[in-house]
């Protein structure tokens, strides 16, 4: 019997979903030896030299002028500003939880759409955003109204937010643009733009000043080179060009998984009953809000 003709293509989205979700414990990781701007400045700049020397050898056609500008802008806007809260949070936050706080990010996306003269928001799907709601407050536990106590989870819950603000921002602004560079150029112009933009700081602040980090720190950040930029971000290109975006969109819902046993498992992060029933109620929020827009 031969392969199923899409089996590469469910390989890929396979890959997106189990990596992805390693990355949460892969930040926490590197952040045990690692500012949050020597973080995001050597995993962007390493995987961006990468991706463009790949490029390059294969001949890839580049943005120029322009529009080069543009993408690079998404990319630190995307990548930099985005991923850079989702760092920042993980100094306040179990990688688990920042993981389930990032599902959020397609609320932000509907609502942002149609503002900006997209598709309408209708009563129904707020009432998935409501669920969903309901679901952070529950994940977050009666600690998060203590204002002392739950301080750190607020601060992780609101700067996960602005991050998905950004990221939102970067992705409708790309959406429509219309470009024909393919998305592994403009990948790799946006991975070297957002991590030169935060190599400037770091250097200018001292980050990598006197830094002595651990080994499973600079592994972490291999790891987050390897498998989240590179491995991560060309599978799922690949994916969703060969695959239905509704079923690739899924990956939202696989990594919080992943994150929170990662978490439980190498740091003993809260994974009981709450934190389970809020990731339910959350994931069933969302699916719904996805169900409806769909539908439309």
């Amino acid at each position: 019997m031969g392969r199923h003709p899409l089996f590469r293509a469910y390989l890929a989205f396979a890959s997106v979903s189990i990596f992805w979700g390693t990355t949460y414990l892969g930040i926490r990781m590197s952040l045990e030896s690692f500012s949050p701007l020597a973080l995001l400045s050597l995993r962007f700049v390493s995987s961006g030299v990468i991706l463009v020397t790949v490029g390059w050898l294969r001949g890839w056609r580049w943005p120029r002028g322009r529009e080069l500008l543009e993408t690079s802008f998404q990319g630190v806007l995307m990548l930099g500003m985005g991923n850079g809260c989702l760092v920042l949070a993980e100094t306040w936050i179990p990688s688990g939880m920042a993981a389930v706080f990032i599902t959020l990010s397609p609320f932000w996306l509907l609502g942002m759409d149609a503002v900006t003269g997209g598709e309408r928001l209708h009563l129904p799907v707020l009432g998935g955003c409501a669920a969903a709601f309901v679901g952070v407050m529950l994940l977050m536990g009666p600690d998060a109204w203590n204002l002392s106590a739950g301080a750190n989870l607020w601060k992780g819950l609101l700067i996960l937010q602005l991050g998905n603000i950004f990221w939102n921002a970067g992705s409708l602004m790309q959406r429509r643009r219309s470009t024909e560079v393919t998305a592994f150029a403009s990948g790799a112009v946006q991975q070297l733009a957002s991590g030169v933009c935060f190599l400037i700081p770091a250097l200018a602040t001292g980050a990598f000043h006197g830094a002595q980090p651990a080994l499973r720190s600079v592994a972490a950040v291999g790891w987050l080179v390897v498998f989240g930029s590179i491995v991560g971000y060309t599978s799922y290109i690949y994916a969703l060009e060969r695959l239905p975006v509704a079923l690739v969109a899924l990956y939202n819902y696989i990594n919080p998984v992943v994150a929170m046993a990662l978490g439980w498992w190498f740091y003993r992060e809260p994974f009981g009953r709450r934190e389970t029933l809020g990731m339910i109620i959350i994931f069933a929020g969302v699916a719904l809000v996805r169900h409806l827009h769909r539908k439309k």
